[in-house]
């Protein structure tokens, strides 16, 4: 059992508030703003663009379910980009407090 019990939003700071997390969904913004910028300048020209596809695979596999829902399926990037956030935000907490404990390499309990 945990020791120190977390609330839901002191778990949420602390996967996403570091620099791997923080990185991801700096990209994934870069990538939804290009795309926008890409919608915008596509619409005016009246020619079809798949740039929206780069949100989406940008913040696979979450994103992807919400596919078949058709347009209400674009809510389904910010739920994805924050799902595979935290995965990365847990796998770097979990890769630096492994680094950061010590290890009993070479103690004998005999």
């Amino acid at each position: 059992m945990d020791k120190n019990p977390r609330s839901l939003s002191q778990t949420f700071r602390h996967y996403l508030v570091n620099p791997l997390a923080l990185g991801y969904l700096g990209v994934v913004l870069a990538v939804c703003v290009w795309v926008t910028i890409d919608a915008v300048s596509a619409s005016s020209s009246g020619d079809a663009s798949f740039a929206g596809l780069w949100a989406v695979l940008a913040t696979a596999p979450t994103s992807m379910l919400f596919l078949a829902a058709g347009p209400v399926g674009l809510i389904g990037i910010p739920i994805g980009a924050i799902v595979q956030a935290t995965a990365l935000g847990a796998l770097y907490r979990s890769i630096t407090e492994r680094r950061a404990r010590p290890t009993d390499v070479g103690v004998s309990n005999a």
